[in-house]
């Protein structure tokens, strides 16, 4: 079924959540471990970086490998491009991507998605009007963009408060380990651990991202 917008919640591309300090007090409440968590990163939230094009290309660079190392090849495709634009992108050499860490398949991915906001054809302002599940359907749709990347879009662009990214193997295994002994939850089993953070479950699971890095994560 279709979530709606949460009522009363501006979703723009440019602000930290006005929904934070009403759902670490949620959070706190409903899960005492979790609200040990919330208690260790006093003052920290959610940003955006009101940049569509940016938090998607970092999402597609940060695909199935670490955060530390996602972010090494992000630096590199900085210190390539100077910034990391949609038209920078769509007009480098493959092989020069490749050079800064990409594999094949991701320089597919970004340069077509390069193509597709310089060109016009994608039209990012519109997805703030739509439910998630309309959002995750449309983003979809574009080459090398699954449902972890919709994800990320969902809570580091659109700053949506109740998403549950399943499929993220940070969020897997820093649940098994809090939850269940170090051992490994099925997704109904995440699910129904994640039933009593409602209606802020970005907020629990970007705490929970934010227990296991150094620094925070950011898309």
């Amino acid at each position: 079924m279709m979530r709606p917008l949460l009522e009363g919640v501006q979703y723009r591309f440019d602000m930290i959540p006005d929904y934070w300090p009403q759902a670490i007090a949620h959070l706190a409440a409903s899960d005492s471990l979790l609200g040990r968590i919330i208690a260790r990163y006093p003052g920290e939230t959610l940003r955006s970086r009101d940049d569509p094009f940016g938090t998607l290309a970092r999402a597609i660079v940060g695909q199935q490998i670490s955060v530390v190392t996602a972010q090494a090849v992000w630096r590199r495709l900085e210190d390539y491009l100077g910034r990391v634009e949609a038209g920078r992108i769509a007009a480098a050499t493959q092989d020069a991507l490749r050079r800064c860490g990409l594999s094949r398949p991701k320089v597919r991915y970004l340069q077509d998605l390069g193509s597709r906001f310089t060109d016009g054809s994608l039209d990012p302002a519109a997805w703030s009007a739509l439910d998630d599940d309309a959002v995750i359907a449309a983003l979809t749709a574009i080459k090398g963009i699954g449902r972890w990347t919709a994800d990320m879009f969902l809570i580091f662009a659109l700053l949506r408060g109740d998403v549950l990214p399943l499929g993220d193997v940070g969020l897997q295994r820093v649940m098994g380990s809090l939850y269940q002994g170090g051992g490994k939850l099925h997704e109904a089993e995440m699910e129904a651990i994640a039933e009593a953070w409602r209606p802020w479950r970005s907020v629990a699971v970007w705490y929970l991202w934010r227990s296991l890095d150094p620094v925070a994560v950011e898309y």
